[in-house]
């Protein structure tokens, strides 16, 4: 097991600071453009994947919120047709499609080939975000921390893996959200019940468990916003107490001091970048009993339901609802004009 005292927070900022982009203190317009400038907006939402349900409800968020803004917006579910798309019926398009293909790159490369600008990350991080042994991967590169892990495609290696992790142990898909088919193995008697339930989904990935306190940082834009700290009444924090349990517990800003927001916020931040995430998401952390924060996993699509983390730290942050969904469309619109002045550079240096 990895010696948990060697991640200084002074050195590991230090480090972070030389080798990735650092935050900078946005200044947020919600309205920069008009309604207009976005044209005939699609919001994509639903699909086919087991994070569906969550994605049907942050959908009908998004819609709403963007049509009490004045965007002509309209609903597209990928489980009906996404042919509008290629029909060139729409001028952009607002992502809030939960799990596979809306979080991996796929629908991202599809309507990077249709030229259709979109919310988000772009194919790379979504790609990445969504596979977590290679996204734990590069957090190692970039000195960031996570807890021990191992992947594994049959039971037996599950058990060699075990092996040389300490129990107990998270066992998850190892590219889901949502925390579909995620289980705490307090041992190894525990272990295949859990194995079977989410090699459902594919590799499974077996991490060492952190008993501690359950942290997520909203990224937007160039910022980190303020933490929330979650509190489960029992178990973790599954898909039951994140979307169906009126007994969970956040509290936003975190009862932290000023020096470990900061921390949290520059380690989530960095984590976000080091995949090259872009314009909005969402960090997930834990801090052990001894203090220190340990990245879990990036989203580069999180959910924006009733229940869900975003709105409530950007609350925090002096934004409603519908003033991030409105900054995360001008940072769509950001990216396209700058494509199209990279374009007419391109075209000016050619010789005629």
């Amino acid at each position: 097991m990895r010696d948990r005292s060697s991640y200084s927070t002074p050195v590991l900022v230090k480090k972070l600071n030389a080798i990735l982009p650092t935050q900078k203190m946005a200044t947020y317009d919600a309205f920069k453009y008009s309604p207009a400038d976005f044209g005939k907006v699609a919001v994509v939402y639903g699909g086919t994947s087991s994070e569906r349900a969550v994605s049907l409800e942050s959908g009908e968020g998004v819609l709403k919120a963007l049509r009490s803004r004045g965007v002509d917006a309209h609903a597209l579910d990928p489980q009906q047709s996404l042919m509008p798309l290629a029909q060139g019926l729409f001028d952009s398009v607002f992502l809030i499609l939960h799990g596979k293909p809306g979080e991996d790159g796929g629908i991202q490369g599809f309507l990077e080939t249709l030229g259709i600008p979109y919310t988000g990350s772009g194919v790379m991080a979504s790609a990445l975000a969504m596979d977590k042994p290679r996204s734990k991967l590069i957090f190692r590169e970039f000195g960031l921390p996570t807890p021990e892990f191992g992947v594994a495609l049959t039971f037996q290696e599950a058990q060699e893996i075990a092996k040389t992790l300490t129990y107990p142990l998270a066992v998850k898909p190892a590219s889901e959200g949502s925390s579909v088919g995620v289980s705490r193995v307090p041992s190894e008697e525990a272990l295949l019940a859990a194995f079977d339930q989410a090699a459902i989904y594919g590799p499974v990935i077996i991490e060492e468990w952190l008993d501690g306190k359950d942290f997520f940082v909203t990224i937007l834009g160039e910022q980190a916003l303020p933490s929330v700290q979650v509190q489960i009444k029992k178990g973790f924090y599954d898909y039951q107490a994140k979307y169906l349990s009126d007994e969970t517990q956040y509290f936003c800003p975190a009862p932290i001091s000023p020096e470990c927001e900061k921390m949290i916020r520059d380690i989530s931040y960095s984590a976000f970048k080091s995949l090259g995430g872009d314009s909005w998401g969402r960090v997930d952390l834990v801090q052990d009993k001894q203090g220190k924060f340990w990245l879990l996993e990036v989203n580069t699509q999180p959910g924006m339901t009733s229940h869900s983390l975003v709105p409530m730290s950007a609350k925090a942050a002096g934004l409603s609802y519908e003033d991030v969904i409105m900054v995360i469309m001008g940072h769509m619109r950001d990216k396209q004009q700058a494509s199209q002045i990279g374009n007419y550079a391109e075209r000016a240096r050619k010789p005629a």
